[in-house]
């Protein structure tokens, strides 16, 4: 009876060991799921981004104003007959002494 009690034994440990440790076990699914709840993190981000993108994409088809906004900004756009200031501060001496 001993020996029927050890084999059935053995049996079940070489019976858990693919549930556990083997290919499609507990320990790889685990791996995965953290895999794609990254994954799903990533998606989220890219997709925030890429409707930001579409929304900016849409805003330029639509109106001059977001055209001239962006000419403005990024490359120094000027009307005519406008008078453009910029306000340069100089730079402090850290030598100096303060007022």
């Amino acid at each position: 009876m001993k020996i029927l009690a050890i084999i059935l034994g053995i049996l079940i440990v070489l019976i858990q060991y693919p549930l556990w440790l083997g290919k499609g076990g507990w320990l790889q699914v685990w791996k995965a799921e953290r895999q794609v709840e990254a994954q799903k993190q990533l998606n989220d981000a890219m997709q925030a981004r890429n409707d930001s993108l579409a929304a900016e994409v849409a805003d330029l088809k639509q109106g001059l104003e977001a055209v001239e906004e962006r000419a403005r900004y990024e490359l120094g756009f000027v009307k005519k007959d406008e008078v453009f200031f910029q306000i340069v501060e100089s730079k402090k001496d850290p030598h100096a002494p303060a007022r």
